[in-house]
């Protein structure tokens, strides 16, 4: 049976009496574009650096592929890392970078380099020293993805880049995931992630509060319905599914945390000569699991029938 990608068991990190991580239970699947959600702060440089062995956990344990993070040398062979703020050597050109990085990680697709640097549109010939934050950012790019590693840990990834070069580190990710690679990405872009990702977890000061699929994501978050209706506006205040009533010209925008049926059937009954229903983006998802409590996020899910979604968690954090 093929390991995870990536797994923690009640994984933990203390820095004195300040809780980074708490009890990280966690599981990837090889081939998945995983997106770790949450702001400066909540504990996601904090686990990919724990993954990578460069911090020792409180406790807990991880493993990539199989191995044990604790065991770096097997564990690296089969890891690409970006950090989320990139250093080098400012005397060495990027062509030197790339390949003093190719040499430590035992192997380079050189074709697959070279292309790299071409959809990067980056010129290896400059000294690091003159890079901008974003060609620093590029030359790590292509380090992480021309080993052509089983797994990619992305911390922050597309800081300094331009929309265009943004779109190009998307297509990469989506091709690595085509060819069975798991990229781990760890961001605070919604609009990245909610492009690129099969699978979402937030985290939220330190602890995972939800993992599941985007798709499932919105499902368990608020809908938006717009009505032009023929008849009055109905009354929703009894309704404890609906958190917002506004008032359009001909009808209603409506914003119901739940299931809608009652919703529709009011509406319905009002007349509807036009109905529009949006599905929330990532940051209103994203803004609903910081403002709410665990057992209001548990009710719309019961809602749902799909309580227990944090399933994929391994046993909750």
């Amino acid at each position: 049976m093929t390991p995870a990608a990536i797994r923690t068991l009640g994984l933990t990190k203390h820095f004195g009496h300040v809780i980074a991580l708490d009890a990280l239970d966690l599981e990837v699947s090889p081939g998945e574009v995983f997106g770790f959600l949450g702001p400066n702060g909540a504990g996601k440089s904090t686990t990919i650096r724990l993954l990578l062995g460069l911090l020792r956990p409180t406790a807990g344990q991880a493993w990539l592929a199989g191995v044990p993070v604790s065991d770096v040398e097997h564990a690296h062979r089969s890891v690409g890392y970006v950090p989320g703020d990139v250093s080098l050597w400012p005397q060495l050109t990027g062509a030197e970078t790339l390949e003093l990085f190719g040499n430590l990680s035992g192997g380079v697709d050189v074709a697959f380099r070279d292309e790299l640097l071409e959809r990067f549109d980056l010129d290896p010939s400059q000294r690091a020293r003159s890079y901008s934050k974003g060609n620093r950012q590029k030359i790590a790019l292509v380090a992480a993805f021309m080993t052509r590693p089983d797994i990619l840990l992305l911390d922050e990834p597309t800081v300094g880049l331009d929309p265009l070069m943004e779109a190009e580190f998307q297509s990469l990710a989506r091709e690595a995931a085509e060819r069975g690679q798991t990229v781990f990405l760890s961001s605070h872009l919604l609009d990245e992630v909610e492009d690129v990702c099969h699978c979402v977890a937030i985290l939220r000061s330190g602890v995972l509060v939800e993992v599941a699929a985007l798709e499932d994501l919105r499902r368990l978050t608020t809908t938006i319905f717009e009505a032009t209706l023929s008849g009055p506006v109905p009354v929703f205040t009894d309704l404890p599914e609906v958190v917002g009533v506004e008032p359009m010209d001909g009808g209603v925008r409506v914003t119901v945390s739940g299931v809608p049926g009652e919703v529709l059937t009011r509406l319905t009954a009002a007349g509807i000569t036009r109905l529009h229903s949006q599905a929330p983006t990532l940051e209103q998802i994203f803004l609903t699991y910081y403002k709410t409590s665990a057992s209001q996020r548990e009710a719309v899910a019961a809602a749902h029938g799909q309580s227990g979604m944090a399933g994929r968690q391994g046993g909750g954090s």
